[in-house]
């Protein structure tokens, strides 16, 4: 899970960020992104963080909350990419990790942004968008909760899938002339799976959109 796998603008596109934010975050240089972009590459857990952040910002945390949280969990958990190996929520602009992930007592969480701050767990929502095995975030609905993409690295060799079928093959066959019907029934899939793939993946008016920089 740690080697290389997804270009900058790759890793852009699925979290519906400006490149520029991901290369910022990653501390790469703006200047060098343009010469560099084919030769850069971010591993899973990377692309993970990326998805968090970018959740996190559309929830309306600031940045530099952001990097305060992670910087204490790092330094606290030990933990080279604490996005990706801990569930973090988020309440009121503020950034929380479950407690019961470091054993600080029940129904509890910590404030990561306040530098270990207690709060009641009560009060938190959590982001719906991963789901975690091991503490470690596994899958992530990469087109939003209740939608069939998934982003898994231990699957179609981390390529947002359905069902294992990675969707540029899907939108390989539709671009091929083949409806979306005979696709279904080729891969064993619905249909509505299918169209959900090809909006994915730009196709059916739809697709992927780029949100604004959010740095």
């Amino acid at each position: 899970m740690l080697l290389p796998a997804y270009q900058i603008s790759e890793a852009a596109d699925y979290a519906q960020v400006a490149p520029q934010t991901v290369a910022a975050w990653h501390r790469i240089e703006a200047e060098l992104l343009k010469q560099r972009e084919q030769r850069s590459a971010l591993s899973y857990m990377q692309l993970i963080e990326v998805a968090v952040v970018a959740a996190f910002r559309k929830a309306g945390v600031s940045m530099p909350r952001i990097r305060k949280a992670r910087s204490w969990a790092a330094h606290e958990l030990k933990s080279e990419f604490p996005f990706a190996e801990y569930k973090f929520k988020e309440n009121a602009k503020h950034l929380y990790l479950d407690a019961q992930q470091i054993d600080v007592g029940p129904n509890t969480v910590v404030q990561a942004d306040a530098e270990g701050q207690l709060e009641w767990e009560s009060v938190i929502g959590r982001l719906k968008e991963f789901e975690y095995e091991e503490h470690v975030a596994l899958r992530w609905h990469v087109a939003g909760a209740g939608k069939p993409i998934i982003i898994d690295p231990r699957i179609s060799f981390g390529a947002p899938a359905v069902r294992g079928i990675a969707t540029w093959v899907l939108r390989g066959r539709h671009d091929a002339g083949e409806s979306d019907s005979d696709i279904a029934e080729d891969f064993g899939l619905d249909k509505s799976e299918v169209r959900e793939a090809l909006k994915f993946e730009g196709l059916l008016g739809a697709g992927r959109r780029k949100s604004p920089r959010l740095n």
